[in-house]
C-alpha cells in the first residue's frame, strides 16, 4: 500500500493555502502578495481573506494574476458562530464560487442568530470548497469544537504565522485525536500570511496533479494526493509487509505516529530511506509519518489507514 500522493499520475505542485490581503487584514495588495509568492517559486496560492462584513465579505478575484508558471484558487476564511470559548470559528475555505452567500458575520465577534460554525463549513463544502480547520491551537480549539465541524477535509497541522506571531503553531494534537475516533482528515501546512511580520514562506502542501490549473489542484487536494511541508521533501511513503518505508530528501528523524502513545523514531545522518517496523501499530487504525532535516523543518504525511 502507497500513499495516493505517490501513485496518482503528474508531478508535485508547491503551493500556499491559507494568505491574507489588503481585502481584509493583510498588508499588501493582492496583485503584490501573488508576485511575491510566484517570486519564491511557488506554484500556486489560494488567497484567504477574511469572509466578514467589515471587509465586504471578500473573495478576492486573483484571476487577474495567473500567468503560465503560477496559478491562484479562490477561497476565504470564513467565520460564524461561537466555539467553546465564545470566540468565533476560523474556518479555512479554498475553491469558494465567487458568489458565495455571506455569512452573517459582521465583525470577529459572534452575533446571535448567526449560523453556527458547522454549517457554515457544510455550505462551503457542498459549494465545492475544500475545508480545513484553521489553527487549531492558536484559536484554542477544543476537541468537541473540533468533533462538530464535520463538514472538513484537513486539519491545519503547522500554521507559520501562529508560529512566528504566538507560538501557537500546533494542529497535530486535534488532528490526532480526531483520526482516533475514525475521522478520515487530511494535514495541511499553511502560511496565513499577512505580511505584517515574518509570517511568509515558512509552509505549504505539495499537491500532485497533472496540470498547475486551479480545477486539478483542488480535485487533488480532496482526493488527499498531498503532503505537508516547510522544507523537506517526500518521495515515497508505502507498507511493505509488516514495515513502512519512508523515502525522503536528505533528513536527520523520521517518525511514525499512530493512536495513543503508539510511536517510532529513527535518527541518522542524510537519510534518504528508512524502513520502520509496525510492531507498535498493531491496535492503531492509522499511521502517519513526520520527518525532520537537520534544520529542524518538518514535513508530514497525510494518514495511511489500515
Amino acid at each position: 500500500m502507497t500513499l495516493s500522493a505517490f501513485t496518482a499520475p503528474g508531478r508535485f505542485w508547491r503551493g500556499n493555502l491559507h494568505t491574507h490581503s489588503d481585502r481584509s487584514d493583510g498588508a499588501l495588495p493582492a496583485e503584490e502578495v501573488c508576485r511575491r509568492y510566484a517570486a519564491e517559486g511557488y506554484d500556486f496560492i489560494a488567497l484567504t481573506d477574511h469572509f466578514t462584513g467589515m471587509f465586504n465579505y471578500p473573495i478576492t478575484d486573483t484571476t487577474g494574476f495567473r500567468r503560465n508558471d503560477f496559478t491562484t484558487i479562490l477561497g476565504a476564511e470564513l467565520h460564524s458562530g461561537a466555539m467553546r470559548n465564545g470566540e468565533l470559528w476560523h474556518i479555512l475555505a479554498v475553491g469558494l464560487p465567487p458568489d458565495f452567500t455571506p455569512s452573517n458575520s459582521p465583525g470577529f465577534l459572534p452575533v446571535e442568530g448567526q449560523e453556527t460554525g458547522a454549517e457554515l463549513a457544510r455550505r462551503a463544502r457542498e459549494a465545492g470548497a475544500f475545508v480545513a480547520i484553521a489553527h487549531p491551537q492558536w484559536s484554542g480549539l477544543t476537541l468537541e469544537d473540533a468533533r462538530g465541524l464535520e463538514a472538513a477535509h484537513a486539519v491545519e497541522i503547522y500554521n507559520h504565522g501562529c508560529a512566528v506571531g504566538c507560538d501557537r503553531a500546533d494542529g497535530a494534537a486535534i488532528a490526532d485525536l480526531l483520526l482516533t475516533e475514525g475521522r478520515d482528515l487530511t494535514l495541511i501546512a499553511t502560511d496565513d500570511a499577512h505580511f505584517t511580520e515574518p509570517d511568509h514562506f515558512g509552509g505549504w502542501v505539495m499537491v500532485k496533479a497533472e496540470e498547475n490549473d486551479p480545477d486539478a489542484l483542488l480535485e487533488a487536494l480532496k482526493r488527499g494526493d498531498f503532503y505537508a511541508s516547510q522544507g523537506p521533501e517526500l518521495r515515497d511513503v508505502r507498507l511493505e509487509g509488516k514495515s513502512l518505508v519512508v523515502e525522503s530528501g536528505a533528513v536527520a528523524t523520521v517518525i511514525v505516529q499512530g493512536k495513543g502513545c503508539a510511536a517510532i523514531a529513527r535518527h541518522g545522518e542524510s537519510m534518504t530511506r528508512t524502513e520502520m517496523p509496525l510492531v507498535r501499530f498493531n491496535a492503531s487504525p492509522w499511521i502517519r509519518v513526520t520527518v525532520i532535516d537537520r534544520a529542524g523543518r518538518r514535513a508530514w504525511s497525510n494518514p495511511i489507514w489500515f
